[in-house]
């Protein structure tokens, strides 16, 4: 069974809570939603799990699983790509050699098409998205010229040290004010993903707003230059994100840090959020480290 048939079932049991609105405590047979999706026990119990570390089920001994919140104000969100989806898999054919040094700087595009077995007009649509994302960018002609990335673990660990240094100095700065707005909106956010939109969104959408909330809690500093410095190694490590995160159900936790980091600012007590920052980013090295480890 794959890590993305249960992200899917996930994504189908999260939508089948709102769709119904089913309430708090209302019984999730295994069975009855094996046989809904089609799919056999297995993927739906994993989806469980998932889900349980969410806190969007809970599991009782002996009882099974239960809705643990009503999530009937979620929006309906677009299903994470079908299995086998070649766009997707694409993507990650070009990531992932990219990230092994298989492809160099500067490519071709009818090199991409013969390398990739796949259309012009797929590629352009494909390699738009990335520009996009910052890690190519079209060159005069039908030539593209891929950025600088991490590439190796020993670098993925500098540059978590450098974010964890620049971020937790940010919070210190005396300049530092918080903008009302954008802190609502982040507490919204990251409320929205433990409420189910972890299981919801594409995995790009997922790491855009992890790093939207560190680069807004460092922009409070006012002063750009630590802005600039971690706009620039989130884009770096944009490629080494997507080739160590996998399992969804730690999300949950990363939530509650980013709103427990939000509650320490927000009683001004900068100097235990600038540690707990600081602690935050080293514990998610820590399980990303093992992730690397496990994929070699």
């Amino acid at each position: 069974m794959s890590e993305k048939l249960a992200a899917q079932v996930a994504h189908r049991i999260v939508e089948h809570i709102r769709e119904r609105g089913l309430e708090a405590g209302h019984h999730l047979p295994v069975q009855e939603l094996a046989d809904l999706f089609k799919v056999s026990r297995a993927p739906v119990t994993a989806a469980l799990r998932e889900l349980s570390e969410a806190r969007v089920v809970h599991s009782e001994r002996n009882r099974g699983y239960f809705v643990t919140r009503a999530i009937t104000h979620l929006a309906p969100a677009p299903p994470p790509p079908a299995q086998g989806d070649e766009e997707d898999k694409l993507y990650f054919m070009i990531a992932e050699d990219r990230l092994a040094g298989r492809l160099p700087d500067r490519v071709s595009e009818n090199e991409l098409i013969r390398r990739y077995s796949t259309s012009r007009k797929q590629l352009q649509l494909l390699l738009s998205k990335i520009a996009e994302e910052g890690w190519a960018e079209r060159l005069p002609g039908h030539g593209w010229m891929f950025g600088t990335t991490l590439s190796s673990g020993e670098a993925y660990a500098k540059a978590n040290q450098f974010r964890a240094s620049i971020e937790s100095q940010a919070l210190m700065q005396s300049s530092y004010a918080i903008d009302l707005g954008q802190f609502e909106a982040a507490r919204a956010q990251q409320l929205a993903l433990l409420q189910g939109e972890m299981f919801t969104l594409p995995r790009a959408r997922l790491f855009e707003i992890n790093s939207s909330f560190h680069e807004t809690i460092v922009s409070w500093s006012n002063n750009g230059f630590f802005l600039d410095a971690l706009r620039r190694i989130n884009r770096l490590r944009r490629l080494m994100e997507y080739h160590v995160t996998g399992d969804r159900s730690r999300l949950a936790g990363q939530c509650e840090e980013h709103l427990q980091i939000l509650d320490k600012l927000a009683s001004d007590d900068r100097v235990e959020a600038a540690r707990f920052l600081g602690e935050h980013i080293a514990g998610a090295w820590s399980i990303k480290q093992r992730a690397l480890q496990t994929r070699r």
